[in-house]
């Protein structure tokens, strides 16, 4: 017989003869022999290494190579080629002759064969219907037990005239665990019988049999109960376990015990007591000593008696018993500690239940136990009845509708003055408080207070955003498109600026820039904010960041870490770029304020242009002080310093002073050059008309011979170290303000330059 191509076999055989390939070949020569080779599919792959050219080339190489394998391995074995047809001579005769005994024994193979399943068949047959025997053999057993059992029962029960319980007997004691033990094993039997006409006929009398041991445990249980007697309620609880009853033994201890105890304390009568729900909760809880302590004692072998007897296992009253009775009454009876109308009654009510919750978890005794209490579909009821989330709102819209109606006349003066200046700073720093107060705050909502803590630093953020804008950059607009008039007097009244449009915050400029038009519907124009006011708001604002991080240390870390949060880096990075909203506002009303300031300084500048009108051509003495505009140009900023001394901290007083005096000394600079430079022509001038007129003195000198232009350097020079004076003063280094020096060596080298020259 041909092997079948396919066979593993000849595979093996024929990846054994292929020749050996060269490596460099860009494919692999088993590929060839796998049974799912697919021609498009290696010419695919192979052109994703090599190009088609190559391939050819390759595939040329291992053809020469193959057909050169096949000629030599005729060649080896040309000899049996040749002697094939020779060798197969007399072989018919060979097969005929082994044919006949095959027939034969296969014809007997197949006698044996039938033989074989004729016999298994019968055994098989045999078998089943000795397990149909079996099993009825072991149901009539049943029958017969569950006939016998209820015999016995009935005989202790004293049940007589076919299950009427007439003549039924209480039981007490060992009694009632041996019927419960016979009950039990009729219950299996029962069950293992399940629709048997025997089992439904006798049904009845099991059912008083039932009816008579459930009976006599109730009695037995409650009297146990009254009495307190251990022995009998370990019998009790023992026989209710046997027979599968243990919600039965709870469900009866709740309705008989629990429930009337409940419908006296809880009721909202107790509710108006002096110690109102608080004293309801300690009645509730006084509960549980007064009349669960034998059966805690029996069932959990926590308390030192239960060491007298044996543990009955698996009974749990306080969570299936007491606890359900409690919330039921809780919410029928007392639906009033329940409602978030009144947030602060809710609170305190709220969280005079949550101690009570734990109290009670600690009579549970075990872990376990109050894994079930947490787990009961009552405990679930319990906790859901607080409308947290309307608690919530209320609370939301009192502490937003607080800093809200703030934000309206955001720049009236604070209660306290403590920390914060101005009503709308100090109304956020309250709203905060708030969030996380003792009274208010909420351990389950602290995800949500935590969110109206990042709103309200938000909000204001945004008012603090919008007042830069509307009130300073739209009106430093309007100045730079008007011709605005400075005079030298410098009073408080003087640094408050107004706005041409006179619009609130939120009307549009339109609106009240349109002369003679009365506008529909427009608010009332706000008052012009006075430079006070934006100093405050700076102030306040930078006392806000940085007293965020020390709030944060204190009011809100600990109640966090109290709900389990352990990495609260997310919690400071939100809290860093609120605080980023609100300190990237603040340069921009400190660019305003030295605006303000320097230009209120600058404008006393002006009497130094007058320094050579006064000097050429008057005869005057030689300077020996300085000009009065010096101090005169410094006073605006020392007013500006003394009135909101208090107000300032030090890091913005010094930073202010820095870059006004800045401001200043270039302006001074300023001027102080074009004045020597007209004073360098005038100069220069007069020196050609002198050399042309030859004898005639350019310059009218004073009786030292000191020329008016020195005179008029001389003042410079005088005023320049006096404004030196004025910056040391205010406590400012000269080595801070570097365009100082510059000024200063600008007049002295003038002064030099032209001593030199004469």
């Amino acid at each position: 017989r041909e092997r079948p191509q396919n066979c593993p076999c000849v595979v093996r055989m024929a990846l054994t003869t292929l020749p050996i390939s060269p490596r460099s070949l860009c494919f692999d020569k088993d590929v060839f022999m796998k049974e799912n080779f697919d021609v498009d599919q290696f010419v695919a792959e192979c052109r994703r290494r090599v190009s088609l050219e190559t391939l050819r080339e390759d595939l040329e190489v291992y053809y020469k190579l193959l057909r050169s394998a096949m000629i030599e391995l005729i060649n080896k074995d040309y000899a049996d080629f040749v002697n094939l047809s020779t060798n197969l001579v007399g072989m018919d005769k060979a097969i005929n002759n082994l044919s006949v005994p095959l027939g034969q024994l296969r014809e007997e193979v197949m006698t044996v064969r039938t033989a074989m399943d004729t016999a298994v068949l019968e055994i098989e047959n045999r078998l089943a219907a000795r397990a149909a025997i079996r099993d009825k053999k072991a149901c009539l057993q049943r029958l017969m037990n569950i006939t016998t059992s209820v015999e016995k029962i009935e005989k202790i029960l004293d049940i007589q005239d076919q299950g009427q319980g007439d003549g039924e007997r209480e039981l007490t004691g060992q009694l009632i665990e041996r019927v419960a033990t016979e009950f039990n094993q009729l219950q299996f039997y029962v069950t293992q019988s399940k629709g048997l006409p025997l089992v439904e006929k006798i049904r009845p009398r099991i059912a008083a049999i039932t009816t008579t041991l459930q009976h006599s445990l109730e009695t037995s249980f409650l009297e146990g109960l009254r009495t307190s007697n251990r022995e009998v309620l370990r019998q009790c609880l023992r026989t209710y376990a046997t027979i599968d009853k243990i919600k039965d033994a709870e469900a009866l201890f709740r309705q008989t015990i629990v429930r009337p105890y409940m419908e006296e304390v809880i009721t909202e009568q107790a509710l108006t007591s002096p110690q109102g729900l608080k004293g309801l909760y300690s009645r509730v809880l006084d509960f549980i000593p007064a009349h669960c302590k034998p059966l805690r004692e029996v069932t959990t072998g926590l308390l030192t008696s239960s060491a007298q007897g044996e543990v009955v296992r698996g009974y749990d009253f306080l969570v299936n018993a007491v606890w359900p009775e409690v919330v039921g009454g809780l919410e029928k009876r007392t639906p009033s500690i329940f409602a978030p109308g009144n947030p602060s009654m809710f609170h305190q009510k709220y969280l005079t239940s949550m101690k009570f919750l734990d109290a009670f978890e600690l009579e549970c005794g075990s872990q376990a136990s109050v894994k079930r209490l947490r787990s009961h579909p009552c405990y679930n009821t319990f906790m859901t009845k607080w409308s947290l989330p309307v608690y919530y709102q209320i609370r939301f819209q009192e502490i937003g509708g607080t800093l809200e109606t703030s934000l309206m006349t955001p720049f009236s003066n604070a209660p306290d003055k403590t920390l914060f200046q101005l009503n709308a700073p100090y109304t956020l720093w309250q709203c905060l408080a708030k969030c996380w107060a003792q009274d208010i705050y909420l351990s389950p909502l602290c995800h949500r207070f935590w969110k109206l803590t990042l709103q309200l630093l938000s909000r204001y953020g945004t008012w603090v955003r919008e007042v830069r804008e509307k009130e300073i950059s739209n009106r430093e607009a309007d100045q730079n498109g008007q011709v605005s008039t400075m005079t030298t007097t410098t009073t408080t009244t003087s640094m408050t600026y107004t706005s041409s449009t006179s619009a609130t915050t939120s009307a549009p400029t339109s609106v009240a820039s349109t002369p003679g038009a009365p506008s529909q519907g427009s608010t009332p124009t706000s008052p012009p904010v006075t430079m006070t006011q934006i100093v405050c708001l700076v102030t306040d604002s930078d006392t806000i960041v940085d007293k965020l991080e020390e709030f944060f240390s204190s009011a809100i870390q600990p109640k966090v870490a109290a709900i389990g949060v352990k990495n609260t880096d997310v919690l400071t990075d939100a809290l860093g770029e609120s605080k980023q909203l609100i300190s990237q506002e603040l340069p921009g009303f400190g660019d305003y304020i030295l605006q303000q300031i320097a230009e209120h300084c600058v404008v006393n500048l002006k009497p130094a242009n007058d320094i050579p009108r006064l000097y050429r051509r008057t005869n005057r003495e030689v300077p020996s002080k300085a000009s009065s505009y010096v101090s005169a140009t410094v006073k605006p900023l020392q007013m500006f310093l003394d009135e909101h001394a208090v107000i300032i901290s030090s890091t913005r007083r010094s930073h202010w002073i820095v870059n006004i005096l800045k401001v200043i000394t270039e302006r001074y600079y300023s001027v102080t050059d074009d004045i020597l430079t007209a004073v360098k022509k005038m100069e220069d001038s007069l020196k050609r008309l002198k050399k042309l007129r030859k004898g005639d003195s350019g310059n009218s000198s004073s009786a030292g011979g000191v020329s008016d232009d020195d005179k008029i350097r001389l003042q410079l020079v005088l005023d320049v170290k006096q404004f030196g004076e004025e910056i040391q003063d205010l406590s400012v280094p000269l080595d801070a303000i570097s365009s100082y020096k510059q000024l200063l060596e600008l007049v002295e080298s003038a002064q030099t330059a032209a001593t030199q020259s004469q």
